[in-house]
């Protein structure tokens, strides 16, 4: 346990020290959020993949193919493979060539101050549960490698997380998150490798037909569809890829870096679902399916390899994390505190900026802690008002059709009615019925906005 605490902490050390010596040249609040515009195309690339390949693909999804096969994979990898693939296509250029700070800015021009500050706390509901389930992956990688309690490990990764966070801004998150990524894609391929090579590959050509299907023979043709339909469509507005979008240096480079990285999403991220699919036969019995991926590695791998795989763990929780703390605190500052104060310096701005983050740790902390599982985090956070942002925006995005109230009906509608049609109607796809009915709220608010009050009188 010594060797492994000087190996987390001589990790840490340097990812801290590249976001201080990043923190020096922050002097504007564009700098902090959006990496002053600047980012090329790799950076970007590997930004992107690192920020969603977190908690829920690493540990959730292993554990989630363990139990049910192939089709425990299907939100992540593939579901979000395809929303990055559909943020090149839908919002990457449309969104840069606006030239905004964070997503809130666009529903502020686009809709009025108050769609600004609905959405914002939309934005930030998503944001603090997706937080909560990397607080509580982190915590678990630590706690079954040095065999501390969860609640101490949940301490700890809240010290070093806040810290990290609110130093070094976008630029100090994008340069940790190439090197964090370069970690975990290597540290899953020793894993990988080390197994086949180990038990052959005759193990993983021996599963089951059930265990390699998508579908689960308790599920109609409608919940299936919404089961895709909420990690493609649910997580495509969101504030943590909007940023790096605009941080882009063109809006050719924000396009081509959603596109890249939806290719090494789906390669990289097919590596923890062929470990789950190759767990029982080698690793059965499991009782605790969040800790799979460390036994797996403490039973196949030499020490040192051991911390390797763990410092893969560590680097996709940490790349997710931060962005989203980040994201979440330039909302909290930019969008809903900021415009509470007069005339602020610079200064100003970036203190509370600093000061959203460590807000949003301190959510993302109590909700982790309370929660049941990362997976049903994850889940939880994809569908979280999004139906609302998702139409509002790719209207506001794409057409001048819809004002003010169309946008605001359509994302309290959003909010509340999804919760209504899962839990309380019991609907088979009630993510894909909430969407269709807030696009039918906003083209008939939309329709009425457009007739002149003239009209309307006669």
């Amino acid at each position: 346990m010594t060797m492994f605490f000087i190996f987390l902490l001589l990790y840490l050390g340097v990812q801290f020290f590249i976001v201080y010596v990043i923190s020096k040249k922050i002097k504007s609040e564009k700098d902090y959020l959006v990496g002053g515009q600047q980012v090329p195309t790799f950076l970007l690339m590997f930004s992107l993949f690192a920020t969603w390949f977190g908690a829920e693909t690493c540990i959730g999804t292993s554990g989630e193919v363990y139990e049910k096969g192939i089709s425990g994979g299907r939100s992540d990898p593939f579901g979000y493979t395809l929303c990055l693939l559909f943020l090149g296509v839908f919002v990457a250029k449309k969104i840069w060539n606006s030239n905004y700070t964070t997503l809130g800015d666009f529903f502020r021009h686009r809709f009025g101050e108050h769609a600004e500050k609905l959405a914002s706390v939309l934005l930030l509901l998503s944001s603090v549960v997706w937080g909560a389930a990397q607080f509580r992956a982190l915590s678990q990688v630590i706690s079954s490698s040095t065999q501390l309690p969860l609640n101490l490990t949940f301490g700890i990764t809240f010290i070093f997380v806040v810290s990290y966070s609110t130093l070094g801004g976008l630029l100090g998150d994008i340069y940790n998150d190439f090197i964090q990524g370069l970690i975990l894609i290597f540290g899953l391929s020793v894993l990988i490798f080390t197994i086949l090579y180990t038990e052959g590959t005759g193990v993983l050509l021996e599963q089951t037909p059930e265990r390699l299907s998508f579908l689960t023979g308790d599920e109609t043709i409608w919940r299936r569809i919404d089961r895709w339909a909420a990690p493609v469509l649910g997580s495509l507005i969101a504030q943590e890829s909007v940023s790096r979008l605009l941080a882009a240096r063109s809006p050719q480079t924000a396009q081509r870096s959603a596109y890249y990285s939806s290719a090494l999403y789906i390669v990289v991220g097919s590596i923890p679902v062929l470990l789950g699919l190759l767990g029982p036969a080698v690793l059965p019995n499991i009782t605790d399916k969040e800790q799979f991926l460390t036994l797996l590695s403490q039973k196949y791998l030499s020490l040192p390899l051991q911390y390797l795989v763990t410092g893969a763990l560590v680097a996709a929780i940490l790349s997710t994390v931060d962005s989203i703390l980040l994201s979440g605190g330039g909302i909290l500052s930019h969008n809903l505190i900021l415009p509470m104060v007069k005339s602020p310096l610079e200064k100003t701005k970036l203190r509370l900026n600093r000061l959203g983050v460590l807000i949003m740790s301190g959510s993302a902390l109590t909700i982790a802690w309370f929660s049941e599982g990362i997976y049903q985090l994850v889940e939880s956070a994809s569908y979280l008002g999004t139906s609302g942002l998702l139409v509002v925006s790719l209207f506001g995005l794409w057409t001048s059709f819809g004002k003010t109230k169309a946008a605001i009906t359509t994302l309290t509608v959003g909010l509340f009615f999804h919760p209504i049609a899962d839990r309380g109607l019991e609907l088979e796809s009630p993510f894909l019925m909430t969407i269709t009915l807030c696009v039918f709220i906003y083209l008939t608010i939309g329709f009425f906005e457009r007739r002149p009050v003239t009209a309307l009188a006669v």
